[in-house]
């Protein structure tokens, strides 16, 4: 995922994540939710890497992440300067399910979308189709779902409900 960084905070945790050698958490908007409460972030999370970055021509910071792991945020904070912090938790990582639970024809179609939009296929160094995994996230990105059930989905200890959703859309 292709980041635009301005913001003196995020400018701030971007520094802080490559000095150390880490990452940081991603989340969903809540638009419903009480900013002041940080209820306006999703709790669920992916942890996200940086894996380039660039000064843009606009003098942003252009960044480059890579999403490693889904967390669940236990609590959070607001420092001084606008810039959340939380305790998470990871959830549990979704594995691979028996041949029993075939990703067809949702793993064909993500193709035909990726080749029909190559600007969303140059978001992935190595697409894995044949990874369910990876290709159920990627249906959750794209997917115009409300948050509310992308994160139903994502805190399943398995994919399973995510596939037959999902196939249920696709077919």
């Amino acid at each position: 995922m292709s980041l635009r960084i301005f913001e003196p905070r995020y400018v701030r945790m971007i520094k802080e994540a490559c000095r150390a050698d880490t990452g940081f958490g991603i989340c969903m908007v809540n638009a419903q939710g009480d900013k002041h409460k940080n209820e306006h972030i999703y709790s669920i999370g992916t942890f996200a890497k940086v894996i380039d970055f660039d000064l843009l021509d606009n003098g942003f910071l252009g960044v480059t992440v890579e999403g490693h792991r889904c967390f669940n945020i236990q609590s959070m904070k607001t420092e001084s300067d606008g810039l959340r912090l939380g305790e998470c938790q990871w959830l549990d990582e979704w594995t691979e399910q028996s041949a029993e639970h075939s990703i067809a024809p949702i793993d064909e179609r993500l193709m035909e979308i990726f080749d029909k939009y190559p600007e969303l296929q140059t978001l992935y160094q190595t697409p894995n189709y044949n990874d369910p995994v990876w290709v159920i996230y990627r249906w959750l990105e794209i997917l115009p779902v409300d948050a509310e059930k992308k994160q139903q989905l994502i805190q399943q200890k398995d994919y399973l409900q995510a596939l037959s959703f999902l196939t249920e859309l696709v077919e």
